[in-house]
């Protein structure tokens, strides 16, 4: 992958995105997704760079907009929160996600079915350090089929402080994302390893190295 390509091609998606407006067909909060999703792209690629201080500032960004979107968006979009979330925890903004998880919960993720509102619930409440309660919710989400399935085991791993359990499901997660044949914006990095061991970091869960091309370093 050429990072620094895909980091000018996000950047400037990003711009066309802003002047950008609204079709007649086109919902606003979807219009207002990709103009976040092109900040998240920028920030994992500013990321697999090495430049840490971009990426944080387009990871933050791109939360920033993900929560605009979520105003505009029913109230059933929960892809939204997670969003959030995920950029303030790969950026090292705990607080905000800590803020980001409360409005989640305020919303009424605690209380949405099916494995996307769970996962919400369950990240949100690991943020809030509700580790009990996101126990009882990432075994749910692992019955109701959340995909891939080793994302609800390390979910629920780190909400019981099972280290060796949190290693196995780890690696599942990246050889989940290793055996993709297509990412989101063709943006090929394991953004879901890096959102769960900012998680682990916060239990102070011991994290053995990872190599691979779809992680930084």
């Amino acid at each position: 992958m050429d990072w620094e390509a895909k980091l000018i091609w996000a950047e400037a998606e990003h711009e066309r995105r802003l002047a950008s407006v609204a079709g007649p067909t086109e919902r606003e909060d979807f219009r207002l997704a990709g103009l976040a999703g092109a900040s998240w792209a920028a920030g994992l690629a500013a990321l697999m760079l090495g430049r840490d201080d971009k990426a944080r500032d387009r990871l933050l960004r791109a939360a920033d907009e993900y929560d605009t979107s979520w105003r505009a968006a029913p109230p059933v979009s929960w892809g939204r929160p997670i969003a959030m979330i995920r950029c303030r925890l790969m950026a090292g903004d705990h607080e905000g996600a800590r803020a980001d998880a409360s409005a989640a919960v305020e919303a009424g993720a605690l209380d949405a079915p099916g494995p996307i509102g769970g996962y919400c619930a369950t990240l949100a409440l690991l943020v809030l350090g509700r580790d009990e309660e996101a126990e009882v919710v990432a075994a749910r989400i692992a019955d109701e089929g959340l995909e891939p399935a080793a994302v609800a085991h390390a979910l629920g791993a780190l909400a019981r402080g099972d280290g060796p359990g949190y290693e196995a499901a780890r690696l599942a997660v990246l050889r989940s994302f290793e055996e993709r044949d297509a990412f989101l914006e063709d943006v090929g990095v394991a953004d879901t390893v890096l959102v769960l061991d900012a998680l682990a970091l916060a239990r102070d869960l011991d994290l053995p190295l990872l190599s691979s091309p779809l992680l930084p370093g």
